[in-house]
């Protein structure tokens, strides 16, 4: 079945630095459209960022400008380089994977925990 790994999450202060790493199955990653969520306490989970086949993206207002999400097709890999990080980037991030053909087919990661300190 389809397995997305992910890695990179910790804990770091404010205006520091994180990458977070997912690894998806090679047999759907380069037809799918590969995504960041977030989910603090209390909160609705959010799109991040979004990363489409054809290599398009999409951010949040909150995080334009800080964070970049790329993909390596060759490692079947999707990253998310979190810059100028802020308390309130503070949640549990999901690596999600939307295949184009079946767009209804949703794949998702375990969730990394990222804190970010002041």
């Amino acid at each position: 079945q389809v397995q997305l790994v992910e890695s990179g999450g910790g804990l770091v202060q404010a205006g520091g630095s994180l990458r977070l790493s997912c690894a998806a199955s090679g047999s759907i990653f380069s037809r799918s459209a590969m995504g960041w969520f977030r989910q603090a306490p209390g909160k609705q989970r959010e799109l991040v960022a979004l990363i489409r086949s054809g290599g398009t993206t999409n951010y949040a207002d909150s995080v334009k400008g800080r964070f970049t999400i790329s993909r390596d097709n060759a490692k079947n890999t999707v990253y998310l380089q979190m810059n100028s990080l802020k308390p309130e980037d503070t949640a549990v991030y999901y690596c999600n994977a939307r295949r184009d053909l079946w767009p209804n087919n949703n794949y998702w990661g375990q969730g990394t925990q990222v804190t970010v300190s002041s």
